[in-house]
């Protein structure tokens, strides 16, 4: 099977162009969510950590149902339909589309965290724990990207993609509960732990597998339906 990539290329530029303005308002969103982590005062961190994780979860839920969705509910798969494009080429086209719509805004906001952890007073071992919270909200991207991808069904899409978000808070106090891991938030130093470094590579490695397949199972669909 071969990919058509310009027309790939279109319908993620497409993709792009559509969403990069409310990307950036969410962009902006999560750097003023970051100014109130900068100024290392309880009640600021709690305000800031709490606007940062809610931008975070409503960029990932926008990617999917803006590209997704509500491209389904308003019937726009028949004019890609027209374009010389295969079912492996839509796939890889919205894979590539979303992970793209949803890793800009990601990566800055990421960085950002990581650079107001280490240029502030916060200590910096919450560099560690934020990168574990950044890893599942992806582990959970990935997990909405592949049932969307996969289902008809706008209820179980939505399902999947506010279940998944919903169970950071669990994940957060998993993580509270592994001394190994909570015991180094607190210092002034990056400390990567065996026990942080599985929770990471297994989200990252789950994340990486289930897109995987997911793409190889719409990928072999004779057709769009």
């Amino acid at each position: 099977m071969s990919l058509n990539i310009p027309v790939i290329r279109l319908l993620v530029v497409k993709d792009w162009q559509l969403f990069q303005k409310q990307l950036a308002l969410y962009v902006l969103a999560g750097l003023v969510a970051l100014c109130f982590l900068g100024l290392a005062k309880p009640w600021a961190f709690y305000v800031g950590s709490l606007m940062l994780i809610i931008v975070m979860v409503s960029i990932a839920c926008f990617s999917i149902a803006t590209s997704l969705m509500n491209e389904r509910k308003e019937k726009t798969l028949a004019f890609v339909m027209s374009l010389p494009v295969s079912p492996l080429d839509f796939t890889v086209a919205k894979l590539v589309g979303n992970l793209v719509t949803f890793a800009a805004p990601f990566l800055v906001i990421l960085g950002g965290t990581v650079a107001v952890v280490l240029f502030t007073p916060l200590p910096d071992g919450l560099v560690v724990y934020s990168l574990l919270i950044f890893a599942y909200i992806l582990f959970a991207f990935c997990v909405s990207l592949a049932v969307a991808m996969s289902v008809e069904s706008e209820g179980w899409a939505t399902f999947a993609m506010i279940g998944s978000m919903v169970m950071i808070n669990p994940f957060i106090m998993g993580m509270s509960q592994i001394t190994e891991i909570n015991d180094r938030v607190s210092v002034d130093a990056i400390v990567w732990t065996p026990e942080a470094l599985a929770v990471l590579a297994t989200l990252l490695g789950l994340g990486a597998a289930i897109l995987g397949i997911t793409t190889w199972v719409q990928a072999r669909k004779p057709a769009f339906y």
